[in-house]
């Protein structure tokens, strides 16, 4: 893959003028469990330009595939989005459409690459009558056309002998392989909004490159904004103009590319960029952040990340704090960047 530099990719966004294509305010998406409500995500804010590139990054359980499930108004019983909304442009605020209405919107507008292409595709039928369905949808086709429109779209993302593979089944085709056609249905009616879930877990190293450059070429090609989510800083330096850092439900901190690489405000942003392994620390022991991920049933009295952070003092015991706006388009929730501490 060819790696762009971060700084970049930061002065592109700047230049963006667009109105954003996506506005999620005070996103808060919860579940009726048997201990009492969760709230997996609680009280979310972030936006997406035209054409522009999201990472959302940070541990399992901190609310990232949630939050694109409720925008996607995948979220089924027993959850359901709480509060807030999400605006897309054009279509107003999507926590108020119908199932149907959703429908119409979901795989035309805003489609989904899921983390797990197996469990995402229909075992009993064939990859190219799924990819032909969203076009026959979407797009008004007649069988025959949406057929022979999947076999091009199988082609169009490296698949060898595509007209073998749209009448084979999800088992026949390799991971790698499952993955382009996972790529290939989402891409199929061109949507202003793609949203990919871990699109490389469980690939290895070679395929999950040439699926990423896959994304890229096919983002480009058809001008489409993207959410990434990951886990893979290494995948957000290389794809994302801006990123979006989750912890337990909430975004801590978002900023440009650049500025996350270079300057990162959050303890726990520090924390994963000093987990990476780096070229030059052979033999020598990784960071980690100490601690787990705290049970979102029962999080600690004010910060939720105050039991894993070395900066941890008086103020984060007593309330958390807000998403502070800072210069450059930065926002940090930390007491550390917050003059107005509680007393």
């Amino acid at each position: 893959m060819t790696v762009h530099s971060p700084k970049a990719k930061a002065a592109d966004m700047d230049d963006k003028t667009d109105a954003p294509l996506l506005q999620v305010r005070n996103l808060r998406t919860e579940f009726d469990t048997h201990a009492g409500v969760l709230h997996a995500v609680d009280d979310v804010s972030f936006s997406v330009d035209p054409g522009q590139v999201l990472g959302v990054v940070g541990e399992s359980g901190s609310g990232k595939s949630v939050t694109a499930l409720s925008i996607m108004g995948l979220i089924a019983r027993p959850g359901r989005v709480a509060a807030g909304s999400i605006e897309l442009a054009g279509h107003g605020d999507l926590t108020t459409k119908t199932a149907a209405e959703m429908r119409k919107i979901r795989g035309d507008v805003i489609s989904m690459i899921f983390q797990e292409p197996m469990t995402s595709l229909n075992p009993v039928f064939r990859i190219g009558w799924q990819i032909a369905e969203a076009l026959q949808l979407h797009r008004d086709m007649g069988r025959k056309e949406a057929m022979e429109q999947a076999t091009d779209l199988l082609a169009r993302v490296g698949i060898a002998s595509p007209e073998k593979r749209v009448r084979e089944f999800p088992h026949q085709l390799s991971g790698g392989m499952r993955q382009r056609a996972m790529i290939a249905m989402a891409m199929a009616c061109a949507p202003q909004l793609l949203l990919a879930d871990e699109p490389t877990t469980a690939l290895d190293v070679t395929v999950q490159a040439q699926i990423l450059d896959l994304m890229v070429q096919m983002q480009h090609a058809e001008g489409a904004a993207v959410i990434l989510i990951t886990h893979d800083m290494g995948v957000i330096a290389e794809m994302a103009q801006k990123v979006a850092v989750m912890y337990a439900g909430v975004v801590v901190e978002e900023a440009s590319v650049g500025e996350i690489f270079d300057t990162p405000l959050h303890p726990y942003t520090q924390g994963l960029l000093a987990s990476i392994p780096r070229g030059n620390s052979r033999g020598q022991e990784l960071q980690a952040i100490p601690g787990l991920v705290p049970n979102l049933l029962h999080l600690p009295t004010g910060c939720r990340f105050r039991e894993r952070c070395p900066a941890a003092h008086g103020p984060c015991a007593k309330a958390e704090p807000p998403l502070k706006a800072m210069p450059h388009g930065h926002k940090v929730r930390c007491w550390l960047h917050n003059t107005e501490v509680p007393e």
